[in-house]
């Protein structure tokens, strides 16, 4: 065969191989591996997406039965922080429907009727499972007695009244038959606060409402801001009116205190004179506090 032909059958051959490998794609190993991977870790992401929605929808199914039935029902009402009041009065102003569940329960109205009765400042509503309602009472404490004149007789009738000026109820006279039905902490209480005394005559108290009197606003205002012991001190504050407000401490001294103004200027100067000169003074006037006056106790 002359050479020029073998030559050409032979360039020939190389390009049919050429084109024969040109048709055959590469796979690594290591790319077929990751491919699987990636199935299996979509399914197993759909199995628990699938699972998810399986438990929410069950635990939703529980939950619907538990709300409409009376597998919950209440069967108790626990009442718990008072003092002033029974526990019997609070579950009967609770008025908890019969037919109420701890999850069907209106806690909001329950605490909105608890709430009108002036003692109560805050109640706390816990759902005690399986059955039990629990209210959790915070209590107005007496800030002072008003002594009111009641009447054309001149007799005279106790209010008890907190510190934010709400009339809290009218306190029986002890061994009375009203008095067998209240509690007796109100009558402890009503023993240890002041008396607030000389109010004007036009004060007509009501259970429940903001007392609307500038003299005993006044006079509850100076006792809250005393900063030391001189405020448990005061006995009696006698509140004809705000410029005249006069406090009796418990050995007698009477401090002539005036308006609710300069609280501290006013306590320090009383608490000073009586410290420079102890058991000599029965009378304080710091009405006007750049002005202090005292008189001594009378000897005889």
């Amino acid at each position: 065969m002359p050479q020029g032909r073998s030559t050409q059958n032979r360039g020939a051959h190389r390009a049919s191989s050429s084109r024969r490998r040109s048709t055959v794609s590469s796979v690594r190993v290591g790319d077929i591996r990751t491919g699987g991977i990636r199935k299996r870790a979509g399914r197993a992401w759909i199995m628990r997406f699938v699972a998810a929605i399986a438990v929410l929808a069950v635990l939703a199914g529980v939950g619907l039965f538990l709300y409409f039935s009376d597998v919950l029902s209440v069967e108790e009402v626990s009442v718990s922080g008072v003092h002033h009041l029974t526990a019997e009065e609070m579950s009967a102003l609770a008025a908890v429907p019969a037919s109420s569940t701890l999850l069907r329960v209106d806690a909001e109205s329950i605490r909105e009727r608890v709430r009108t009765n002036p003692w109560v400042e805050d109640v706390q509503i816990r759902r005690v499972f399986p059955h039990t309602l629990e209210l959790q009472i915070s209590e107005r404490p007496i800030a002072a007695i008003v002594e009111v004149t009641a009447g054309e007789g001149g007799a005279i009738d106790n209010w008890a009244i907190s510190k934010e000026g709400i009339w809290l109820m009218l306190i029986p006279p002890t061994g009375s038959a009203e008095s067998a039905n209240i509690s007796p902490q109100i009558y402890d209480d009503a023993s240890h606060v002041l008396h607030i005394t000389d109010i004007p005559l036009d004060v007509k108290p009501a259970v429940g409402e903001k007392c609307t009197d500038e003299s005993i606003h006044n006079a509850l205002s100076i006792i809250a801001g005393f900063t030391t012991d001189l405020a448990n001190r005061v006995s009696v504050v006698s509140a004809t009116d705000t410029a005249n407000t006069l406090l009796t401490l418990d050995d007698g001294v009477q401090i002539a205190f005036g308006t609710a103004e300069n609280i501290r200027d006013k306590e320090r100067i009383c608490l000073q004179l009586m410290q420079e000169h102890p058991g000599q003074i029965s009378y304080i006037n710091v009405r006007v506090v750049e002005r202090p006056t005292w008189r001594s106790t009378p000897s005889f």
